[in-house]
């Protein structure tokens, strides 16, 4: 007879109390139910329940057997369950969270394929430049900038996060020019106000990193709002390579110190590792490693 069969029918038979109530609980009959336990009990040798008429009770070895027994079952149902999510379609609500200018210009642009290759899928996207503890607020999956300071959280790396240097034609025209970083001290600079990047700026030189003390009129929580700043004229910016790549590319912003290098920041999808592995879970991650994932 099948082994987990057999210990199936013995834990019903204890947690139901009577072989009858147990058969009746796996739609078979009290005497197939018999069978089972019976098989059960010869292959091991021991007694595991004993029967009267008119109650049954475990044995010493039935009881720790029994232990063992519900062990095994939810393991096997756990892994069955499993097997069952992963030929599953992706359905339910994932809750994402990623830095401002990522999210606007590369993400939510990024989102319609995702969306229209799994249509049960619903997406709640919350962007910020602020550090998210992704176990207190309850999300799902975090893109995160930055190296990572929590090590029991599973990561998928991303490709490097790119920043460029840059300031509007009218600001350079007006200024003393911008040959080196510590040119940036005698500069108005835009500042961002969360990392390092409120008061220091650094870049690559001769193998070496140069960082440099920047200050300025105009500190902001949100590269966003210092773009229009930065358009006017109002100073020199440090902000991720997609909020100004297209002003840059259409002559309202220059690039600036192209033979000083930024150094890129390590980007990252992180999630819980008691996070369940959903089908819509597995299929974000799939998504996002594939779309902003490092490209050999």
């Amino acid at each position: 007879m099948d082994r987990l069969t057999s210990m199936a029918a013995f834990a019903r038979a204890v947690e139901l109390g009577s072989f009858s109530a147990a058969a009746d609980a796996m739609d078979m009959s009290p005497q197939l139910l018999g069978r089972h336990i019976q098989s059960l009990e010869q292959s091991l040798g021991v007694k595991l329940l004993n029967r009267t008429t008119r109650r049954q009770h475990l044995t010493d070895v039935g009881r720790d057997f029994y232990e063992r027994v519900k062990i095994i079952l939810s393991e096997v149902e756990a892994a069955d369950a499993l097997a069952e999510e992963t030929r599953a379609i992706p359905r339910g609500r994932l809750r994402l969270s990623c830095p401002v200018s990522f999210g606007i210009h590369r993400l939510a642009p990024a989102l319609s394929d995702y969306l229209q290759r799994y249509p049960e899928v619903d997406i709640d996207l919350s962007m910020s430049n602020r550090y998210v503890d992704l176990i207190e607020e309850g999300f799902d999956l975090v893109f995160r900038v930055g190296d990572l300071t929590d090590s029991s959280l599973i990561a998928r790396t991303l490709s490097p996060y790119r920043l460029a240097l840059c300031a509007a034609p009218s600001y350079l025209a007006r200024c003393t020019p911008i040959n080196h970083p510590e040119d940036l001290a005698q500069h108005d600079c835009l500042g961002f106000s969360y990392s390092s990047l409120r008061t220091h700026w650094t870049f690559s030189a001769a193998d070496k990193a140069v960082t440099v003390p920047v200050t300025g009129r105009v500190m902001m929580d949100s590269g966003e709002a210092l773009l229009p700043l930065c358009l006017a004229g109002l100073g020199v910016m440090l902000q991720p390579i997609e909020l100004v790549e297209k002003d840059i590319a259409n002559g309202k912003l220059v690039q600036l110190l192209p033979d000083y290098p930024i150094p890129t920041r390590p980007m990252h999808l992180v999630f819980a590792p008691d996070r369940r592995m959903t089908p819509k879970l597995r299929s974000f991650i799939d998504f996002a490693v594939g779309r902003f994932g490092m490209k050999g």
